[in-house]
């Protein structure tokens, strides 16, 4: 059997290397946000969000998985946290757009509404009205102008 010293060294050492091997990945995703960023044409403080994202997610969850963890057990929880990402890992995969990933926080639609939406809008009965369209760079501008009750129809925000 594994003395106490032994067992202590090697959660040392296991915890070392999973955080440095979490923080290279952090890295790496920052090193190939250069080219996302051009290809996305995003600004500057669009690309430090992208970048910051994983730093506050991971903060944000350390303190209920500590919780949990402290109730439950690593083992469980870890195993919990790797299997709650397999899902979303895989509807990634079968995105073929970026507006895609927004499904995933919304409810999805109905396919008998869609179908019934679509022939209203066909038969002329239903005419969606759009205001302006604003670019992602003047959000806040879109903002204002919905707020000021200036919108005569739906402001729509243009991501590149």
């Amino acid at each position: 059997m594994a003395s106490r010293t032994y067992k202590a060294w090697s959660v040392v050492t296991t915890s070392t290397t999973a955080f440095t091997v979490c923080f290279m990945v952090w890295m790496m995703f920052a090193v190939i946000g250069i080219p996302i960023k051009e290809s996305l044409g995003l600004n500057e403080t669009q690309f430090g969000i992208l970048v910051a994202m994983p730093v506050l997610t991971g903060s944000l969850i350390r303190l209920p998985l500590g919780m949990w963890t402290d109730r439950y057990g690593g083992r469980i929880v870890f195993f919990i946290l790797m299997l709650s990402t397999v899902f979303p890992i895989w509807l990634i995969s079968r995105a073929t757009d970026q507006w895609m990933g927004l499904l995933i926080w919304w409810k999805p639609f109905k396919q008998e509404d869609v179908a019934t939406l679509t022939g209203l809008i066909a038969a002329g009965k239903v005419q969606p009205r759009i205001d302006r369209l604003f670019p992602l760079d003047d959000a806040v501008e879109a903002l204002r102008w919905v707020d000021e009750g200036k919108a005569m129809g739906k402001v729509v925000i243009t991501v590149p």
